[in-house]
């Protein structure tokens, strides 16, 4: 039988998004218990990841319950932003050029994110994975992280005892007990949140050098992929469209909302297109021969993305954030006139923003019910 895999990218708080297309999901198909043996999460996808591999219920139970998490959150669950823990965070990084650029006491960043590593402890109970595993329930969950050291993405999977190790180029398979240090390494955005050490080295955000998102569904088994995007641009619709022309230079939140778009999104996209040409290229071939092509193999996907731009739903939001953390982003141009609302949509952890991406997950799911329906009806 075919092996699904569900994989979810990175992005923040877009994240969000991907619960409200699981909870959709599940009302689609209520009769699914497992449809997802292999799981694969990136930054805060991986958050996902790992609280729906570790759900002891049902998949319905599952995603309604991370759809009650995403409902409940607040920016303060996530990082502190008081006006005393930017000030800090600031001036350790303006610190940091007299100690050779280095933190003195712990890693550089702007944001403290020390609640997030509470938040995770409590709502997700890690020691259900080696249950679930053990129990044939769950094939394997893989959570990706960059090695600062190496600059290799580095997919640390735990699975079924015969899933082996893989080393591609830039990116390896590493097997591992999965903890909340694991999750707070794959989703610490670069100087916004502390790198994370892991195996004595550290990590950041999974979605930094991640040149093949799509690698350690496909390394665990899997050959039919429903993947959970956050970006509208891989609609054609959206290609070539005329932009409007800008007012002004770029500001410092567009430069570095453009920077965050290149790693969180068009990795996954580009990895996507590269699949969709390979089978492409297979069903040119007879059976015989392809064949003998060794480990390349048709793989099936569905992808759900935003049908709606994101950061511009993010440019309304802004006003959701607690004041220091709008004035900073207000100042740096993170809104809709200043051109770096991107920067805002994954910083805007604020029950109205998620709260409105969960809401067109579920509706751009629900468009897409038939081809749900067949996907998981008629496997190929």
């Amino acid at each position: 039988m075919p092996t699904n895999a569900l994989v979810l990218s990175g992005g923040g708080a877009r994240a969000s998004y991907q619960a409200g297309v699981l909870q959709a999901l599940a009302d689609i198909m209520p009769d699914l218990h497992n449809p997802f043996p292999i799981i694969c999460g990136t930054s805060a996808g991986a958050i996902n990841a790992v609280a729906m591999a570790a759900h002891k219920g049902g998949f319905h139970q599952a995603a309604f319950d991370l759809s009650q998490t995403w409902r409940r959150l607040e920016v303060e669950k996530v990082f502190k932003a008081g006006w005393m823990d930017l000030t800090c965070g600031l001036a350790k990084v303006g610190a940091s050029i007299f100690n050779d650029g280095v933190g003195r006491n712990q890693p550089l960043a702007l944001l403290d994110n020390s609640p997030l590593r509470e938040l995770l402890s409590q709502v997700i109970p890690f020691s259900n994975i080696h249950q679930r595993i053990e129990a044939g329930e769950l094939r394997a969950v893989s959570v990706t992280a960059m090695s600062y050291s190496s600059g290799e993405s580095v997919a640390f999977f735990q699975g079924a005892p015969d899933l082996q190790p893989w080393r591609r180029a830039r990116r390896i398979g590493r097997p591992s007990v999965l903890t909340a240090e694991h999750l707070l390494a794959s989703s610490a955005i670069p100087t916004i949140f502390p790198a994370v050490y892991l195996d004595r080295e550290y990590f950041g955000d999974g979605a930094m050098r991640q040149v093949a998102p799509i690698s350690p569904a496909l390394h665990l088994g899997a050959d039919r992929l429903f993947v959970i995007g956050v970006s509208a641009n891989r609609s054609p619709t959206h290609w070539g469209k005329t932009k409007v022309l800008p007012r002004h230079s770029p500001s410092m939140a567009q430069i570095i909302g453009q920077m965050f778009n290149s790693a969180f999104i068009d990795a996954l996209e580009g990895d996507l297109e590269h699949v969709e040409r390979v089978n492409a290229l297979l069903k040119l071939i007879d059976k015989d021969r392809c064949q003998q092509t060794g480990h390349l193999r048709a793989v099936d996907t569905l992808v759900i993305s935003p049908s709606k731009p994101l950061d511009k739903i993010a440019g309304r939001r802004v006003r959701d954030l607690p004041p220091a953390l709008r004035f900073f982003l207000r100042r740096t141009g993170a809104t809709a006139s200043g051109g770096g609302s991107a920067v805002a949509s994954y910083l805007l952890f604020s029950l109205g923003y998620c709260n409105e991406l969960m809401e067109l997950g579920y509706q751009d799911a629900m468009w897409e019910r038939d081809t749900i329906e067949r996907f998981f009806r008629e496997p190929c």
